[in-house]
């Protein structure tokens, strides 16, 4: 039973069409519409429609249907390189003019037909609903195989496959249904590592649409190489401060002494070598791509980095982007004076400044990505909704809950179901 706000006597208690079971306003005019609840025995008919896709044949079916007692129940249509799979699940009333309709359209557009007879609406999925993303380039069936076998295994369903991007990786993203989040993304990472493919499951629902925050983190992320190496190029250190780096990244030194020790390096160079340092910064390729597209679809994206205010402020400016979280250098007389001012941002000030930057946007955690590639990055990575590592670590792949390998940071666009087609329209448009 649904009320309507068609005139009519308001309804006598608890309004079951409004939130938490509420009332209707006072003088609200509502009127009763019964719905009956529909018969789990009642006859059905499951047309399955196969043949070259052109513009009309859906039009077609529906037009024949509509002169038998058919009700419409469920509607599935896919076309694949031109070729076209309708199926379409329907009561029947009894009548044999259903089917009957059914073949005289696929014998007028030849096209093949299946009708099965059955009883009650589809299925409902199971709870447990999830997203399922494969990522690579190439794509190979193995792969494929690989994960659909270990999603069986875990008596997760496949509702539904489609195709997120074909170039330059391949994209497909998987909604099962029966599923739980940590035991899928553990059974099917091993296959995805097995055969070389990134992997991201995560779950479905409110939280993957609307309003939602993107936390990255800038040197070998959002930029290529690290910034701390190229100032010290100007000393003459730079194969020094890496080899500390390449150490603390991988988790092997505590990040703030190691960032003491690097930046000791810059002791005594002309704060203009920041100035170089800016100009010769090169972004990722896709990121400008990715950012663009998060904020048409009204997304947050924020930069927390271990590296230095003075070159990331500038870039996040140049990118529209608002909340900047990094460490600044100390300079006197116009030189560095090779000591950072105030708190180190580190592995657990990351995960602190992506909980700020949440609570500023009103954001639950649950509507929070995070990106990185360091160590450092694995308390944000952790806290957030999905923490996806960016040709990371070894040690951040294998505690992050999805991972991107190709060198195309928009890729990350895929893992939360946008459609590489849909970002290419939209530039278009711009352009």
């Amino acid at each position: 039973m649904f009320w309507s706000s068609a005139s009519g006597s308001s309804p006598p208690g608890p309004d079951p069409d409004l939130a938490q079971g509420g009332t209707a306003p006072a003088g609200y005019p509502r009127r009763v519409i019964e719905v009956p609840p529909r018969s789990t025995d009642e006859p059905t008919l499951l047309v399955t429609l196969t043949g070259d896709d052109r513009p009309g044949v859906t039009s077609a079916l529906f037009s024949a249907l509509a002169a038998t007692p058919a009700t419409v129940l469920d509607v599935e249509q896919v076309v694949v390189r031109g070729r076209l799979t309708l199926a379409v699940l329907l009561t029947t009333g009894g009548s044999d003019a259903v089917r009957a309709a059914a073949l005289d359209v696929a014998d007028r557009l030849d096209m093949k037909v299946r009708c099965r007879l059955g009883t009650g609406d589809s299925t409902p999925r199971r709870e447990g609903r999830l997203h399922v993303t494969l990522l690579a380039a190439p794509l190979l069936p193995a792969a494929v195989a690989a994960v659909a076998q270990e999603l069986a295994a875990q008596n997760a369903n496949i509702d539904r496959i489609r195709r997120i991007s074909h170039w330059p990786v391949t994209t497909i993203e998987i909604d099962v249904s029966g599923g739980d989040v940590s035991t899928l993304r553990r059974a099917v990472a091993a296959a995805a590592a097995a055969h070389g493919v990134d992997i991201a499951v995560s779950p479905a629902g409110l939280a993957r649409r609307g309003h939602r925050l993107v936390v990255m983190d800038v040197d070998s992320t959002l930029v290529q190489g690290e910034v701390i190496e190229m100032l010290a190029r100007h000393s003459g250190r730079e194969a020094e401060v890496a080899e500390v780096t390449e150490r603390a990244m991988r988790g092997e030194l505590d990040f703030a002494a190691s960032l003491h020790e690097r930046v000791a390096c810059l002791e005594g160079l002309p704060a203009t070598v920041l100035d170089d340092v800016r100009a010769a910064v090169q972004l990722t390729p896709g990121a400008r791509t990715l950012v663009r597209t998060l904020h048409r679809l009204g997304f947050t994206v924020a930069l927390v980095s271990g590296g230095f205010a003075e070159v990331v402020r500038p870039i996040a400016d140049g990118l529209g982007i608002e909340h900047v979280e990094a460490n600044r250098l100390e300079v006197v007389d116009g030189r560095l004076t090779g000591r950072v001012v105030g708190d180190v941002v580190d592995r657990a000030g990351k995960a602190a400044a992506l909980r700020r930057f949440a609570d500023a946007e009103g954001l639950p955690l649950a509507r929070t990505i995070a990106i990185g590639d360091g160590a450092n990055d694995l308390d944000m990575l952790d806290a957030a909704g999905l923490g996806i590592a960016f040709n990371a670590k070894p040690v951040v792949r294998e505690q992050a809950d999805a991972a991107v390998n190709v060198p195309f940071l928009d890729a990350v666009l895929y893992l939360i179901g946008i459609p590489r087609e849909e970002v290419e329209e939209a530039d278009a448009e711009d352009a």
